[in-house]
């Protein structure tokens, strides 16, 4: 479970250390709470909590700062709170919802189907021997698409690797390292952000995917299993790494 939606407590301890952090380090409880919906005594007594817990540092009179170990817990919490989410839309509203597959071969309405992740999209196969079926809503003939309902078990999925290669900017002077470009070429999707990270792909001979949108494309396409290539521009990188950090991606950056 979740620790922050275990109690009332819990929850109200997460959303304070958020307003601090939020509003530090001058710290109105008054304003704290009227949006999270307590009294100023009670604010003033998480806070003391989460001092004691090593999460917050009083500086001076309502001064306080969030400590480093604060910002992990809250970065932490509101993973496994997202997590959550992602599990109560994907499996459990899910389950209710119909979705559209790739045929992997003559499928019958109302047949049940297994259920995998090939390339970034859902296959349905006729029978029940995978982790995660379902039940077709429509007919469907091999490599046509069928509507797929009444979800049931996990497709085993794991994320796809992340390699985020950033190549100088034009400013620097510095011509990138092409040869260090061409592990690219492995990769299930290859996107790029910058005019120079297009361009040394280019001239390593390899096909960019994309090139607008290159740290949310990363991560969905992660998500959904596939191994991803990131080429930026060193001041852009941030941009990238920062969506996949929120995404709670693993990421490896090498320059190049």
């Amino acid at each position: 479970m979740v620790e922050v939606l275990e109690t009332k407590r819990a929850a109200t301890t997460f959303r304070v250390l958020t307003a601090v952090a939020e509003r530090g380090p001058a710290v109105n409880q008054e304003e704290i709470a009227e949006a999270v919906g307590v009294t100023s005594q009670a604010v003033s007594e998480y806070i003391s909590d989460l001092a004691d817990r090593g999460f917050v540092e009083k500086e001076a009179r309502s001064r306080y700062r969030v400590t480093n170990e604060g910002v992990d817990w809250l970065f932490q919490q509101a993973n496994d709170v997202r997590r959550f989410a992602d599990h109560v839309t994907d499996d459990v509203l899910g389950s209710v919802q119909e979705d559209a597959a790739v045929a992997t071969a003559e499928i019958q309405e109302g047949e049940t189907v297994s259920l995998s992740i090939e390339a970034g999209l859902l296959h349905a196969t006729p029978g029940e021997t995978g982790p995660a079926t379902g039940v077709a809503t429509t007919d469907a003939s091999e490599g046509t698409v069928v509507g797929v309902t009444n979800f049931a078990g996990v497709i085993d999925l794991e994320p796809g690797e992340v390699t985020v290669y950033q190549v100088p900017p034009v400013r620097a002077g510095v011509e990138p390292d092409i040869e260090t470009l061409t592990a690219a070429r492995s990769a299930e999707v290859v996107a790029a952000d910058g005019v120079e990270a297009v361009v040394a792909l280019r001239e390593a001979d390899i096909e960019t995917d994309v090139t607008v949108a290159a740290g949310e494309v990363a991560a969905d396409a992660a998500g959904r299993g596939m191994d991803v290539v990131v080429v930026v521009s060193a001041d852009r990188t941030g941009r990238v790494t920062d969506t996949l950090r929120d995404s709670g991606l693993a990421y490896e950056v090498t320059d190049a």
